[in-house]
């Protein structure tokens, strides 16, 4: 079943469940079938994403296509928490143990979650220009027969490629990034610090002193399973969640150039192998993991798969380039290999063409999503809050 029917049946029933008047401990055992289901959905879309194949470019891990489904789980399994956590539950719920510090600790999460998101987008400028440097390639090597003055455009769009992906991530975003406001202030969870959802488009510039890896390791500050009864209680989905949010912000980190990503790799998730969504989500950490270590020795930008084939095409391709120059001639065989990588890269730019602007679309959804979970939670706070008898 798609995962947009899992969300709609799923919520559906919760929504069935609130208008209905049931015994209490009928309301707990509905409850706790709808946390199970909640943990059940979770588990399936990450095992999912581990299931994909390296070897189908369209579904390849990290890349533009697999981004796009990672983001579209997040959004049915920010619905579905959302539904468990406030529809058909006594609101006053969240502004109880263990909730009341769990409540906090995940709104001050989701405000470094949509700084990430920004981060993202921007790093998304990057690529583009790598892929515009990629089509400059392409154009001047599918002329007939190919001359000095090609060779030499090919050169020099490979030459500006291949210096843009490889130069340090630090260095790289220092040199555009400026001065931005946060999208929230830093206060904990005050009305005064809610903001619409159309406050902040997803295109602002980081702080020069940012860093995307220290960020994302703040967010796993005071990230832990709950313990004994709680396991079983709502705070289960907050912790589910929480994980899930880390876990897509560190993923779109890896993928896209992000200023200051040192020590990504070892940022890890308190996740217990006995939770049944736990194992997938291993699992992809390891397999992204291993891969960021290989990548963050060379300072390259990014591990999105259409990224690394275009570095390595056009290493070829700077090869190929090499040659024509010190040699002025070269072989029908080396010019129908030219011809082939040429072809490969054609294709990856016409991925990433058709990809990255629906890709940047979905990361400005998540940030919207974000935003408007965390004013409907600090709506409920502030009304519980107003309910409450004075204290004597």
């Amino acid at each position: 079943m798609p995962a947009t029917d899992y969300q709609a049946s799923f919520l559906g029933r919760i929504s069935i469940r609130r208008n209905q008047v049931i015994a209490m401990d009928g309301n707990h055992e509905q409850e706790l079938q709808d946390l199970e289901l909640f943990s059940k959905h979770v588990s399936e879309r990450f095992a999912e994403l581990l299931s994909s194949p390296d070897d189908i470019p369209f579904d390849a891990l990290l890349s533009i296509s697999w981004l796009r489904k990672l983001l579209d789980f997040f959004l049915c399994c920010e619905a579905e928490f959302k539904g468990v956590l406030m529809m058909g539950n006594d609101p006053s719920q969240i502004s109880k143990p263990p909730l009341d510090r769990l409540i906090p600790e995940f709104l001050d999460r989701s405000v470094k979650a949509l700084d990430v998101c920004n981060a993202v987008t921007n790093g998304l400028e990057s690529v583009r220009h790598y892929q515009k440097l990629a089509e400059i390639v392409v154009s001047a090597l599918e002329q007939k027969p190919i001359g000095d003055g090609q060779s030499r455009r090919a050169k020099k769009a490979l030459t500006s490629l291949m210096s843009a992906m490889n130069v340090d991530d630090k260095e790289c975003s220092a040199a555009k990034a400026t001065e931005r406001s946060w999208s929230f202030s830093r206060r904990g969870v005050s009305s005064k610090d809610r903001v619409p959802e159309h406050f902040r488009s997803v295109s602002n510039q980081v702080a020069k002193n940012w860093s995307a890896a220290k960020q994302i390791q703040a967010m796993t500050n005071n990230l832990v399973p709950p313990r004994g009864a709680e396991g079983s209680g709502l705070a289960s989905p907050v912790y589910t969640m929480s994980v899930i949010m880390v876990f897509v912000m560190w993923a779109l980190v890896a993928a896209i150039p992000c200023q200051e990503r040192n020590g990504l790799s070892a940022i890890h998730f308190p996740a217990p192998k006995q939770l049944n969504w736990a194992q997938s989500i291993i699992g992809l950490h390891e397999k992204i993991g291993e891969e960021w270590k290989k990548k963050e020795k060379k300072g390259t930008a990014g591990l999105l798969d259409e990224m690394q084939k275009m570095e390595k095409l056009g290493n070829i391709l700077m090869d190929f380039t090499d040659s024509f120059q010190f040699h002025g001639d070269i072989t029908d065989q080396k010019a129908e290999e030219a011809a082939a990588r040429s072809a490969e890269l054609a294709e990856t730019c016409r991925r990433m063409e058709e990809g990255l602007l629906p890709l940047q679309i979905q990361i400005r959804e998540v940030f919207h999503r974000i935003v408007k979970t965390r004013t409907e939670l600090l709506n409920a706070l502030d009304q519980v809050g107003k309910s409450s008898p004075p204290l004597l």
